[in-house]
């Protein structure tokens, strides 16, 4: 039979109010919509269900049976489906290093309030991969991606310097933003989140090595060949022996962003922005 949960539906809210218009209004539909949603629910079961006359809306006996065993098991299904729903898995994209403490408090949030798990995706292109549908939501630093996707900021990291222990910079203590002038900048073309466009024409670093992802930045960087500037949860968690980490005076921070696809349909999406956007700090600590 083609029977739908939305022509049960119709039939119980008509069979609850006596009445088209006030089934109608609870449902959010038009009547004649509504109508037509009974009328192919009988056409499916072979069976009037409901008597309507310009005076009033009675039920058959077939219609009585009908709200007494679906006015029993609907409630049952929804019941199911929402457990079904909650329990499903948001996969979260991202190209490396996901921020810190935010990510673990934000999960832990968003798995307390549902029944859902969050499967972290890594990719080098994560806003791609949102588009492509390979993940949910994608945390995403710089600048936002274009086109539909929705972009929410909800934090900013603090930038520090890498260089080299071999390098001459390793013996200060921190840099200027405008001391990047006499040396190459090493880039993650793909995920990085630091370009010589961030600097004042007059200030950009003196060339670019190019690379195309954060384990290759790395021994690049520790190899000498030129300085690097990463969010601060670099330093603490992908320490290099022959890397040193240096706070930077005046440096922007990075801003990160939440995306997601408008047209994405996931039951949980919602409910992990808003843990996500809960658990944002008004402020990143170092920034201005």
């Amino acid at each position: 039979m083609d029977v739908e949960l939305g022509h049960l539906r119709a039939f119980l809210a008509v069979a609850r109010h006596l009445s088209f218009s006030r089934a109608a209004s609870e449902l959010r539909v038009t009547q004649p919509s509504l109508s037509r949603s009974v009328q192919r629910l009988e056409a499916a079961l072979g069976t009037r269900l409901v008597r309507r006359t310009s005076r009033r809306v009675a039920l058959t006996p077939a219609g009585h049976h009908a709200q007494d065993r679906l006015g029993r098991l609907l409630p049952a299904l929804d019941s199911t489906l929402n457990a079904i729903r909650d329990s499903g898995t948001i996969r979260l994209g991202f190209a490396w290093l996901l921020p810190d403490p935010w990510t673990q408090r934000a999960v832990v949030r968003f798995e307390d309030a549902t029944r859902g798990t969050v499967e972290p995706v890594r990719h080098d292109d994560p806003a791609a991969a949102v588009d492509l549908g390979e993940v949910d939501v994608a945390v995403i630093r710089g600048v936002p991606p274009g086109g539909n996707a929705i972009s929410v900021p909800f934090l900013e990291e603090r930038r520090v310097a890498a260089v080299s222990t071999s390098s001459p910079l390793a013996g200060r203590d921190r840099l200027g933003w405008d001391g990047f002038r006499d040396w190459p900048l090493v880039v993650n073309t793909v995920s990085g989140t630091t370009t010589p466009a961030d600097w004042a024409a007059d200030q950009a670093p003196g060339g670019v090595v190019a690379c195309g992802n954060f384990d290759e930045w790395l021994e690049l960087v520790a190899a000498g060949r030129g300085v690097g500037v990463v969010p601060d949860s670099a330093a603490r968690r992908s320490p290099h022996a022959w890397i040193r980490f240096l706070p930077i005076d005046d440096a922007p921070p990075i801003p990160v962003h939440i995306v997601h696809s408008p047209s994405s349909r996931h039951p949980l999406l919602r409910a992990f922005v808003e843990a996500a956007m809960a658990e944002r700090p008004c402020r990143a600590p170092g920034t201005r």
